[in-house]
């Protein structure tokens, strides 16, 4: 029996839907280890079964042979993925049509330039960016009423999306450009850290400074794959090299010339902990999240009171600013969950209860945080800006009796919201 087979080169942002399908659905995939791009998909064998060479390319178990990235990962999905009804699966439909013909396009022209896979001209470039702002704002507009694109879980049409866009938040798409869409943000960030995308995508730094147009780049580009044999044996090298460690930062490239975007995509060094640079203080993290978790509120609030080092901590209340997006309570929740997430490199240093008070249509979302120094953390690192600026942010002063009562009303899940709403359920961040 043949095995089921993807052939691809690496970091191939179109195989990322195959093989997030197949982790979703549980259904086996092997990549092709011996995949050598320029060479395996030009060899007879090859285009035997796949006559026009294209990669991603995947072999079924039983001798059939798929291609189009969108059909294979169709193929691969369980019925949650394409769609629970036959509304949903033609929303699924409609959003794989249109990310491929509307959102990708002004993704490539915008990000192939900087990479300098394609020359840069001016006029493509702020046309491209026009229509990604116009598509984003239909995203958003979409995502201000539900967690995800299509239904109340993850789809093909979240899968599929989030890949197309992933290029753009990683080299263009800066926190100016981003912050108009703020559920979009909120919606990419949630997929991204879905435990059946992670493992594919690896770790993903969202732009902070838009990468700027260096025309040698494209000369180099050109340059390098003057002829086919230069390509190949860098194809081999890359392989190699591949099989030591993961790069962290995904590549959209050419189907035909893979290998420069592979290079300019290089690893970004691993960053030290932002908190190393301040003072340490008395303050011990550890043991009051330990004595918290084991102690019922009695105890453990005023035991924080005791240790706590206001010369070197601080306490901050985070309330979300946009409570009229809030509709069911499970959606509210899931961007709490989300923004620790994504805000796990900040847990050594800082605890949180962040709080929903009402209901369904009617609720807020507001939190008291904890953490070392005395400035807003979030700006100590890119890597936690995501969420904080749909925040707002009021630092407390701990010898207050209000904060005093804000911290053992959140820090025990109890009483209600500035407009009488009551507690319905908290997260903890520890």
């Amino acid at each position: 029996m043949i095995s089921q087979t993807l052939y691809t080169y690496s970091d191939n942002f179109r195989a990322y839907k195959v093989l997030i399908a197949a982790q979703y659905s549980g259904t086996a995939v092997k990549v092709a280890a011996d995949y050598v791009h320029g060479e395996t998909n030009r060899s007879e064998a090859f285009l035997k079964k796949f006559p026009l060479g294209k990669v991603p390319a995947f072999e079924t178990k039983d001798g059939k042979y798929l291609t189009e990235s969108n059909a294979i990962a169709f193929y691969v999905a369980n019925d949650q993925l394409r769609g629970t009804s036959d509304v949903h699966r033609a929303e699924v439909i409609s959003f794989l049509s249109s990310a491929d013909s509307e959102l990708l396009p002004a993704v490539q022209s915008w990000v192939f330039p900087v990479l300098g896979i394609m020359p840069f001209n001016k006029n493509n470039v702020e046309h491209a960016k026009d229509d990604l702002r116009r598509q984003m704002m239909v995203l958003n507009s979409r995502l201000l009423k539900q967690t995800f694109l299509v239904g109340e879980r993850v789809t093909l049409a979240d899968i599929v999306v989030f890949t197309a866009l992933l290029p753009a938040y990683v080299h263009v798409l800066d926190p100016s450009f981003r912050a108009p869409f703020g559920a979009v943000n909120r919606w990419f960030t949630t997929v991204l850290n879905q435990p059946h995308i992670k493992p594919v995508v690896g770790s993903v730094t969202l732009c902070t400074k838009v990468a700027q147009v260096d025309p040698k780049k494209y000369a180099e580009f050109q340059a390098r794959f003057a002829n086919g044999s230069g390509a190949e044996k860098t194809e081999k090298a890359d392989k190699k090299k591949e099989k030591k460690e993961k790069k962290s930062a995904p590549a959209e490239v050419l189907t035909e010339q893979p290998d420069a975007a592979d290079e300019l995509l290089a690893a970004e060094p691993k960053q030290n902990d932002p908190f190393e640079t301040l003072p340490k203080g008395s303050f011990n993290m550890d043991d009051f999240k330990r004595f918290y978790s084991n102690e019922d509120e009695a105890k453990s609030i005023p035991y924080f009171w005791t240790k706590f080092d206001p010369a070197n901590y601080s306490i901050w209340y985070g309330e979300y600013k946009y409570p009229e997006e809030l509709t069911k309570v499970f959606m509210s929740c899931n961007l709490i969950t989300g923004m620790f997430q994504r805000l796990d490199k900040m847990r050594k240093q800082s605890f949180a209860s962040v709080c929903l008070f009402g209901e369904d249509n009617n609720s807020t979302i507001s939190g008291v945080w904890v953490w070392r120094g005395q400035d807003l953390a979030f700006k100590l690192s890119s890597d936690w800006q995501v969420d904080y600026e749909v925040y707002e942010w009021k630092k407390l002063d701990p010898a207050s009796e209000e904060t005093k009562k804000l911290v053992s009303q959140y820090f025990s899940w109890s009483g209600s919201d500035k407009g009488g709403r009551k507690f319905n359920q908290g997260k903890i961040f520890k």
